[in-house]
């Protein structure tokens, strides 16, 4: 692919976030030598450990939490200081509270697809 044809489905000068269940390595090649330098990859990076699905995710970096806030953040820098700290203070929660529980947060467990209004 043309590094033009590439630039209009990956832009030039916005954040772009993979969120890859696959290794993080596999997506970086993909934008090796090409014009957008702004990409942040969460993948698979061997983090994990014999838990929960959702502890998974957050030891790989693609927990709902980690990625909504390097999006505010790549987006919004600074002025997403507060909602980015909201985000690492429930990582935290997780954390602890699968480590003494043995469970994944019950907003996280018991959570429910619901279609938008």
């Amino acid at each position: 692919m043309s590094d033009e044809e590439f630039d209009t489905y990956f832009t030039t000068d916005k954040p772009i976030l993979f969120a890859f269940h696959g290794y993080e390595g596999l997506i970086r090649d993909i934008f090796f030598g090409r014009h957008n330098r702004n990409v942040m990859i969460h993948g698979y990076r061997e983090d994990g450990d014999i838990t929960t699905p959702f502890d998974m995710r957050v030891l790989n970096g693609l927990d709902r939490f980690n990625l909504s806030k390097d999006v505010a953040v790549a987006v919004y820098g600074a002025k997403a200081g507060e909602f980015a700290q909201k985000m690492d203070d429930k990582v935290a929660e997780h954390t602890a509270y699968i480590r003494s529980e043995g469970t994944d947060l019950p907003e996280v467990e018991n959570w429910k697809w619901e279609a938008l209004k």
